[in-house]
């Protein structure tokens, strides 16, 4: 699901990346899944891995998380790439209707993520991947089985679903670029184009497909690496 992600990100740049807490190598079954607690592994995983200056990616959720690093060390960031993120999780958008088919997904989450009959996960996975074939689904099933338990990731459901940067949107300072799937069912493109119009500069680009995740072979992934090299390569020495 990730590989071709992995290979062209680090085609030509040094690529760094770090399992979220409670996600695959990651240590598991911790206490604390705040927000604050996520920026706080950035910061560990910036200062072990020596990195003076660099481009900050975020990805879904951790959109929210690269926007309060940045906000903290403006100095180490050359630029940030945003994408399929959110200003505000679901349950501080305040949609009631929203609010209560999400605590039902998210009891749902808890109760079947880890038995062995795929079917829940398999509707958690068309959320993300609808334009997946089925050997896509059968990776993303081993891969949420493999990489989280079913309390964790009701945790982080929970966690993620408090977010709420919008008032630190206008305190970014850094150059900023975000990407958004057109038809993304996991975060809506009006996040991306809210979270783009409240960061000061910032670029939005509307990228044609429906997947949360993009998929090998698809336009919008060729096109999201274009547009993320090219901003590699412009901010880099700012």
């Amino acid at each position: 699901m990730w590989r071709h992600w992995m290979s062209e990100l680090s085609r030509e740049n040094q690529l760094v990346r770090y399992d979220e807490r409670c996600n695959g190598l990651s240590q598991r079954h911790v206490v604390d899944v705040s927000f604050d607690t996520m920026v706080s592994d950035l910061e560990c995983v910036v200062e072990a891995a020596g990195l003076d200056r660099f481009t900050l990616l975020g990805l879904s959720q951790s959109c929210a998380v690269s926007i309060a690093y940045a906000i903290r060390h403006p100095e180490k960031v050359s630029g940030m790439i945003l994408y399929g993120g959110y200003v505000k999780g679901w349950r501080a958008r305040g949609d009631a209707g929203e609010i209560a088919t999400r605590e039902a997904v998210a009891t749902l989450m808890r109760e079947s993520w880890g038995k062995s009959n795929p079917m829940f996960r398999q509707a958690f996975c068309s959320m993300f991947i609808p334009g997946a074939t089925h050997e896509h689904f059968a990776w993303m099933d081993d891969l949420m089985l493999r990489t989280v338990s079913p309390d964790d990731a009701w945790r982080l459901q929970s966690a993620f679903s408090v977010i709420d940067v919008s008032d630190l949107l206008e305190k970014v300072r850094v150059p900023t670029l975000v990407l958004h799937a057109r038809e993304d069912n996991v975060a809506p493109v009006e996040s991306g184009r809210t979270m783009a119009a409240g960061i000061p500069g910032a670029r939005f680009f509307e990228l044609e497909s429906q997947n949360h995740i993009l998929l090998e072979g698809e336009p919008a992934f060729d096109e999201f690496i274009a547009h993320v090299r090219a901003f590699v390569a412009e901010t880099a020495g700012s």
